[in-house]
């Protein structure tokens, strides 16, 4: 195996020990079904009315969700290094995306299949690993989920923004400030006066 490609899978599998631990069989098992991926900027991972076959893992970069209303697009999250991705109601039930998944920056990308989950799902050295594994992947996106919904129903824009930069800095520093504003549901300008409002020296 490429040596570099070798260092992604292994970051991989480190990270991956935050949600369940493989033994080193069991990884032996897994890692063939292991592929590298790369986007460039602006390429999409999955789109909208495609089914999404893959879960990516970020090694590098950074990947914004988005849909599309009236031809405008609603931001709706962002992944980052070190996150999982996917469209994962389509990736369960192998039906059509209504997300698109774009990458804002050119993406390095560990992947697996759907195919391959449930070819290790049925191998009974591994399964009960697998299904570990997917339940806490569904467990983390619905907690996403939930805080960005009770984030519009119960806090000020200004309220989000303060939530993200104690939660996720890292967002604020990486992603432009266009689509940070529409993912907070507010303008460009309106982000520009709370940041001026939040950081600017009290007289």
């Amino acid at each position: 195996m490429d040596p570099q490609v070798k260092a992604h899978f292994d970051t991989f599998r480190f990270e991956l020990e935050k949600l369940v631990i493989f033994t080193n069989e069991e990884w032996a098992l897994f890692e063939p079904h292991l592929k590298l991926r790369r986007l460039k900027k602006k390429e999409l991972f999955t789109e909208v009315g495609n089914v999404c076959t893959e879960v990516g893992f970020i090694v590098s970069g950074s990947i914004r969700f988005y849909h599309v209303k009236d031809g405008q697009e609603i931001t709706n999250y962002f992944c980052l290094d070190n996150e999982f991705v996917s469209s994962y109601k389509s990736f369960l039930v192998q039906q059509p995306s209504n997300t698109y998944l774009q990458a804002l920056e050119d993406c390095t990308l560990v992947v697996f299949t759907y195919n391959s989950m449930q070819r290790l799902l049925d191998d009974p050295r591994i399964a009960l690993k697998m299904e570990r594994f997917g339940r806490k992947i569904a467990e983390y996106l619905i907690c996403c989920y939930e805080d960005r919904v009770l984030a519009f129903v119960v806090q000020t824009p200004e309220e989000r923004y303060m939530a993200l930069l104690n939660s996720n800095s890292r967002i604020l520093q990486r992603i432009p400030q266009h689509y940070l504003a529409n993912y907070l549901g507010i303008t460009p300008v309106s982000l520009s006066r709370i940041r001026k409002r939040m950081f600017e020296p009290a007289k």
